[in-house]
């Protein structure tokens, strides 16, 4: 049975590998710039080790599938930001358009002149009308998947658990344990396939994303979309401490460290 040690292991390690990968893609980038077959060879092994995550992440989730949802090895910020345990697909598609303006503001003169760099700025008008498709394609996905959760939500308040707790003598007890259980556990299967979905669409749009651009542009979005994640991830972690949630959390997992002396301040 995997215990969330296991899930807070595999996060790490997965945030671990993403710091190695950003070195590869950032040496890739400004050293091979021309050199498409070394350039996909270096986002294949980025998408592989992706996929190797998430099929870690989706044996772990088996045994708790809430558990993900609300990660508590993720910081207050970055869960409060989950969509369905992770990232909303859409969200490549928009670091795509936001790299692509910022490109083009940067390098506005050239633009105009008509210079062609190879990077995001230089989005042709198929891979736009491509883009734009995908787009739309990934909100009714979106979209789908919310209102399964929604309806997944709303069924807490449905038997047996509503009359459970309202029959219940003392709050939070019963003589149904056994019922409680498994309704607990049937709900939490149900978000596990919620969740094995989401995680799936995420994957299958960074894919269709890859395919519409060029190597190059494809490894620019990579750059972003990791540096994007991990400085997310640190900005959040110093945000919990400088708030004291952290020192809170810790206390509420450790009853008896209330009489320990508070930590340091950074300097």
């Amino acid at each position: 049975m995997a215990n969330h040690q296991q899930f807070q292991s595999c996060y790490q390690n997965w945030m671990s590998q993403q710091r190695l990968d950003l070195d590869e893609l950032l040496q890739a980038h400004t050293n091979f710039p021309t050199d498409l077959d070394y350039l996909q060879l270096i986002i294949d092994k980025a998408i592989n080790h992706f996929e190797n995550y998430h099929t870690s992440r989706t044996q772990l989730a088996k045994h708790d599938g809430p558990s993900f949802m609300a990660p508590t090895w993720g910081t207050t910020f970055e869960n409060s930001s989950l969509w369905i345990g992770g990232c909303r697909p859409t969200l490549i598609i928009r670091l795509v358009y936001v790299l692509c303006g910022s490109r083009i503001n940067t390098h506005l003169v050239e633009f105009l002149d008509g210079v062609k760099r190879g990077n995001l700025g230089d989005i042709s008008s198929s891979q736009l009308t491509s883009i734009d498709a995908l787009h739309a394609k990934t909100i009714k996905e979106e979209d789908k998947l919310t209102s399964i959760l929604a309806t997944l939500q709303e069924r807490v308040a449905d038997e047996p658990l509503t009359l459970l707790a309202y029959n219940c003598r003392k709050v939070g007890e019963s003589s149904q344990g056994e019922v409680v259980d498994k309704a607990m556990d049937v709900h939490a299967a149900d978000m596990y396939k919620v969740l094995l979905e989401a995680d799936k669409l995420r994957l299958d749009i960074l894919k269709r994303m890859i395919d519409i651009l060029t190597p190059l542009q494809a490894i620019e979005l990579l750059v972003a979309s990791k540096k994007l994640h991990l400085s997310l991830h640190e900005w959040s972690k110093r945000r919990d401490i400088q708030m004291g949630i952290t020192q809170l959390l810790n206390t509420n997992h450790n009853p008896s460290s209330s009489s320990d002396p508070p930590p340091e301040p950074e300097p």
